[in-house]
């Protein structure tokens, strides 16, 4: 099983389920957890191959959403948590909608941040080109040149340091097979842009984040149960560059997230 933590304040309190992004583990969420533990039950989770998680698990050859997803529902069922709402930032936004694909029943409301919904042209180029030097350049030199890419300003370098500083802590072939499986995201990716869940969902994002905030707007304006919040002067991993912000926004959406729902 997973490795996770838990902060519970009552059974009758809901629960707030948060997974990392590739690279990272449940330690980024260390800013969000003495606020969020004040009115809700928190889970953090480290995926497969992540923070504690390393071990924890038969190694698989090839990775897929939907097995990593159900990682994250087997903790779910040992805890017997029937309901949640789901936090995701950047990869951990593809697991949590796989969650809601899987057991829409679970899920009472998604938070996305920097959310990575479809890839832009630069972003293909850049995974394509990783695909061909993986092989042959260090693991760490190829994360640290996509950490820069995609949080390339000053304001963004605590961020990036923090996955950088995750991400050694991982095996060359652990990030190899999640490489692999970010690189095959197009089809997962039209899948959900073109389904859309009744489940009311925040897409929280920096407005640095030139990598994803654009198609983020698109998908925001097109999908009824979706609503977007922009973070000024944030790049990508908004939970970590502007907690405050972020934890403020979120909060007010959890309160009472079907509001937010752009209802006929």
């Amino acid at each position: 099983m997973l490795h996770y933590n838990t902060y519970e304040k009552s059974p009758d309190h809901e629960w707030v389920v948060f997974i990392h992004g590739a690279g990272g583990s449940s330690s980024i969420w260390y800013k969000q957890v003495k606020d969020f533990r004040k009115n809700y039950n928190v889970l953090l989770v480290d995926l497969r191959g992540h923070g504690r998680s390393k071990t924890s698990l038969k190694t698989l050859k090839k990775y897929s959403f939907e097995v990593i997803t159900k990682d994250v529902i087997q903790v779910l069922d040992h805890l017997k948590i029937e309901q949640a709402h789901f936090v995701g930032i950047s990869l951990g936004t593809i697991v949590i909608r796989e969650l809601a694909e899987l057991q829409s029943e679970r899920v009472q409301s998604l938070v996305m941040g920097g959310a990575i919904m479809k890839l832009n042209l630069r972003s293909k180029v850049l995974l394509k080109l990783g695909v061909w030097l993986k092989s042959v350049l260090p693991y760490m030199l190829l994360y640290r040149f996509f950490a820069f890419i995609i949080m390339p300003k000053g304001n963004h370098k605590e961020s990036r340091s923090l996955f950088i500083r995750e991400a050694k802590k991982l095996y060359q072939k652990e990030f190899i097979r999640w490489f692999k499986l970010a690189a095959g995201l197009n089809a997962k990716l039209k899948f959900f842009w073109d389904k859309e869940l009744s489940i009311p969902t925040l897409y929280i994002m920096g407005e640095q984040d030139h990598m994803f905030l654009p198609s983020i707007k698109k998908l925001s304006e097109a999908h009824r149960y979706s609503t977007l919040q922009v973070v000024q002067n944030c790049g990508h991993v908004v939970n970590v560059e502007q907690p405050e912000t972020f934890n403020q926004k979120v909060l007010q959406f959890l309160q009472s997230p079907s509001k937010f729902m752009l209802l006929d």
